[in-house]
C-alpha cells in the first residue's frame, strides 16, 4: 500500500573525513588560545599532557575508527563521522566566537 521511499544515502568521503580533522585541530587549538576550555571529558583529561598530545590522540583514535568502518565495508559510519566532526567544527566556531566577545 505505501512503498517505503529510500532516500539515496550520502557516499563516504574520506576527503571530507581528513579536512574536518584538520579543521577540528585548527579550531580546537584557536580556542584553546582564547581561553575556551574542551568540552569533552575524554580530551579534558587527556589535555593535562599537553594539547597537542591530546588532539594526536584523538586523531589516530577518529583515523582508525574511519578506517576500521571501510575494512568492515560500513561505509555510512564514515559518513556518519563526518557530520559529526562538522558538528564539533561548528561548535568550536561558536566556542571561538564566544571567547572573542569576552575580550
Amino acid at each position: 500500500m505505501f512503498a517505503l521511499r529510500r532516500e539515496k544515502f550520502p557516499a563516504p568521503s574520506l576527503a571530507v573525513f581528513v579536512a574536518l580533522q584538520f579543521l577540528d585541530i585548527l579550531t580546537t587549538m584557536i580556542g584553546l588560545r582564547l581561553g575556551a576550555e574542551e568540552s569533552s571529558l575524554f580530551l579534558a583529561r587527556l589535555m593535562s599532557t599537553g594539547p597537542t598530545n591530546a588532539l594526536i590522540v584523538s586523531k589516530l583514535f577518529a583515523a582508525f575508527l574511519a578506517a576500521s568502518a571501510l575494512k568492515l565495508h560500513r561505509p555510512r559510519i564514515v559518513v556518519f563521522l563526518n557530520f559529526w566532526f562538522a558538528a564539533v567544527v561548528t561548535w568550536n566556531l561558536t566556542m571561538i566566537v564566544i571567547s572573542g566577545l569576552r575580550r
